[in-house]
């Protein structure tokens, strides 16, 4: 199911809609309206907080640069929980991505290869959590609690527990320039948004996952391949881990398997935050994309205005426990006579 099919049955389940409504369905969406309007009330508080920083040109690209990497490894969470899995590990397999990546840095390897494994090593974490929720028949927060701790010790034992800076000028340039005035990361967060939204909406892989993640049972007597959908679903995951660790050891040139801390957290409300159901069968990644850009500039705000982690923290508390109400209500309206 498709972020605008869903729009047309939120909207309007008994009239089917033309293909121009369809098209700008889902700005019809109460959450996604929701969410926006939460963005902007919060953009208007930093304004009025520090109307002399907020809305500059730097503070702009430091808020998009930040969202970049946990944007990333949301847009993989975002089609895990859609098919109705969970995954703990995504912070942990970008500490051992970017470790991996730096120790060939230090060993005089050229970027080509840096990249590659960096990829391939989290492509390879997320296809063994798939393998073992989909053939291992393990609960995946059991499956990805293991690859948590094993991916974060690995990386310790990698690295010596030491900060590896990469001193590689091709690298840095490279991922640390700008494109047509826009930094390079903005770009890379850009496209994998751009290419997740296409694979889920608009490509057979995508349905499978909104059918999947809706009912198992029924896609496997559909005639869908569920237990290697699965593993593929945890592998797209990996995959963005392995990206988003060449983001962060660009923006840090450091890889570390202190690297990603948090980040397993901090991507699962952003995708609840976004509307996804942590039951599986419905999501968007616009939404996703709205609940990252929100966490993110509620932290430059706390930043700015020198306010302390732990009240920041008890904001996104809040905040997740208030989407998580709202999804209740909305299941229960829809579930009510």
């Amino acid at each position: 199911m498709t972020d605008q099919a869903e729009s047309v049955r939120v909207t309007d389940p008994g009239k089917p809609l033309s293909p121009k409504r369809k098209r700008f369905a889902w700005r019809a969406d109460p959450r996604l309206l929701g969410l926006t309007g939460v963005l902007v009330v919060l953009c208007l508080v930093g304004q009025l907080t520090r109307p002399d920083q907020f809305f500059t040109d730097g503070n702009i690209s430091t808020i998009l640069r930040l969202a970049a990497a946990i944007g990333v490894v949301s847009v993989g969470m975002t089609f895990v929980i859609i098919s109705g899995g969970i995954d703990l590990s995504v912070g942990s397999i970008v500490a051992l991505s970017s470790v991996w990546l730096t120790t060939l840095a230090t060993q005089s390897y050229g970027p080509g290869v840096m990249i590659l494994c960096g990829v391939l090593v989290g492509l390879g974490c997320g296809l063994v959590n798939g393998i073992l929720v989909s053939y291992g028949k393990i609960v995946p927060f059991i499956a990805t609690l293991a690859m948590y701790v094993a991916a974060r010790g690995l990386a310790e034992r990698i690295s010596g527990r030491r900060t590896q800076v990469v001193a590689d000028a091709g690298f840095l340039d490279f991922f640390r320039g700008s494109l047509l005035g826009i930094p390079v990361l903005i770009w890379m967060f850009a496209l994998v948004f751009a290419v997740g939204w296409v694979v889920l909406n608009r490509t057979t892989f995508g349905r499978r996952t909104y059918a999947v993640g809706g009912n198992a049972e029924a896609s496997r007597l559909a005639g869908i391949n569920v237990k290697r959908h699965t593993a593929l679903v945890y592998g797209v995951a990996g995959l963005c881990c392995g990206i988003a660790a060449l983001m962060v050891v660009a923006r840090t040139t450091a890889g570390a398997s202190t690297n990603g801390m948090l980040y397993e957290l901090d991507a699962i409300a952003a995708v609840v935050i976004g509307g996804t159901l942590l039951t599986g069968g419905r999501g968007s990644l616009i939404g996703t994309l709205i609940g990252v850009l929100i966490f993110t500039v509620l932290s430059n705000i706390f930043t700015l205005n020198n306010l302390d982690t732990d009240i920041q923290n008890i904001a996104k508390g809040v905040i997740i426990v208030l989407a998580a109400l709202l999804q209740f209500r909305s299941r229960k309206n829809k579930t009510s006579p």
